[in-house]
């Protein structure tokens, strides 16, 4: 007799494909909110905590580990490239590269930590119902 899949069984996509959905997310609402109001708010912080999540669920068995160290990398990657285009949107106008990305990390470390955590734990409950 089978049994209907769970949430935690459901995920089947390929790590790349979760690599681009989280860059594309993140980078889409990192400009809507500079759009929006001309820095990096908290409607950024919730969407990157909403796409860290949905990546977890999205992602097939064999993948855990490319989703499981991408939640840093993907935050990363958004305040280099803001900071290129206008580190006043993450820091202080006259703050440098290395300064503005650094400023942006530690400004928004509670939605890193809070998106990651959730994410590691996501992983960590649809392992052991793979397992």
């Amino acid at each position: 007799m089978s049994h209907p899949r769970t949430l935690w069984e459901e995920g089947h996509e390929p790590g790349y494909q979760m690599v681009a959905l989280g860059l594309a997310l993140a980078l889409s609402f990192a400009a809507l909110d500079l759009w929006r109001t001309g820095h990096v708010t908290v409607l950024f912080d919730l969407t990157f905590i909403a796409a860290c999540l949905a990546m977890a669920l999205l992602v097939r068995p064999a993948d855990f580990f490319t989703v499981g160290v991408l939640p840093p990398l993907i935050m990363l990657t958004v305040f280099v490239l803001v900071a290129i285009n206008d580190p006043g949107a993450i820091a202080r106008d006259h703050d440098g590269l290395v300064q503005a990305v650094i400023s942006g990390l530690s400004t928004h470390s509670l939605a890193l930590g809070v998106g990651y955590a959730l994410c590691l734990g996501c992983l960590a409950i649809r392992r052991r119902f793979v397992a």
